[in-house]
């Protein structure tokens, strides 16, 4: 009797591929803080920094002195003039009432502004950029109570033009001590290019644009307006950038929740079947099978 050995014949190789499933993000809105709450704490922010500003009044003797240390401090350290800022805006009559206007109607409004988009978009980006900018005036009042300085505007040694004053339009009363809305010995460090800092880095991180970076023109440009109109000194912006960099390494962003993952109900694909060549001519897979 014969025996015959047949070759074992391979299973067939079947992949079954499942339906892929597909996510959709929901964004977080649980971070928005309630919107009475936040309107009563941004005015009231408001107003102590506002009123407070206003015990640094009556220090003239003070301020000039602080002014002639820090035109010292700045030819020390061969900082650039700020009369050549002003001398280029100077140079048309539309131009330095256009910088005349940016820092009169321009600071408050575009803060504003960009909080309100933070709130209603990046509600988790609004409250880290509201604790920033509240610890930087913060820091800021502290500032300008114990060092009182007068503008470059004031300032003889300076030989600059009150822009403001000559071709409008001004914010400040032509005389300081006459001025009840507003402490114009509170020079540094300047809130103008703080917040508009703030600003641009605030927008920078929470859109994903890749044209976001010209966010950082706001600052620049109101550099050149402060400098320009002889409201600020170099030295201004350069303390405020550094006590906003004490506040963003203070006040860190939160991390994102957990965002909500739905998946998709649509009923399952059939399973499609991946076959080999050896199995499809072994006559174990009906032919047509797969396709």
């Amino acid at each position: 009797m014969e025996s015959r050995t047949e070759p074992v014949e391979r299973e067939p190789d079947i992949t079954v591929r499942k339906p892929e499933a597909t996510a959709v993000r929901k964004p977080d809105t649980s971070a928005r803080p309630p919107l009475v709450r936040e309107l009563l704490l941004v005015v009231g922010l408001f107003l102590v920094y506002k009123f407070g500003r206003q015990l640094a009044n009556g220090h003239t003797g003070e301020a000039f002195r602080n002014a002639h240390r820090v035109w010292d401090a700045e030819r020390t350290l061969r900082l650039p003039g700020e009369g050549a800022v002003q001398h280029a805006l100077l140079s048309s009559d539309t131009l330095i009432h256009f910088a005349n206007t940016y820092y009169a109607s321009v600071h408050f409004p575009a803060t504003l502004l960009f909080l309100v988009w933070l709130y209603l978009r990046r509600p988790r980006h609004y409250v880290w950029t509201r604790r920033v900018l509240a610890a930087l005036t913060a820091a800021a009042l502290v500032l300008h109570l114990g060092f009182p300085l007068a503008p470059p505007r004031m300032l003889d040694a300076a030989h600059l033009v009150d822009t403001a004053q000559v071709y409008g339009p001004s914010v400040y009363a032509a005389k300081p001590a006459t001025d009840t809305m507003a402490n114009q010995f509170a020079a540094m460090p300047s809130l103008h290019f703080g917040w508009a800092l703030m600003l641009a880095i605030g927008m920078i991180v929470a859109t994903s644009t890749r044209w976001r970076w010209l966010w950082l023109l706001h600052p620049l440009a109101t550099l050149l307006v402060i400098v320009g109109t002889a409201n600020h000194y170099w030295l201004d912006a350069l303390v405020a950038t550094a006590l906003l960099g004490v506040a963003l390494a203070v006040v860190r962003l939160p991390r994102p929740a957990p965002s909500l993952v739905v998946r998709s109900s649509a009923p399952a694909a059939p399973a499609s079947l991946s076959v080999t060549p050896s199995a499809a001519s072994s006559g174990l897979i009906p032919s047509g099978a797969g396709q």
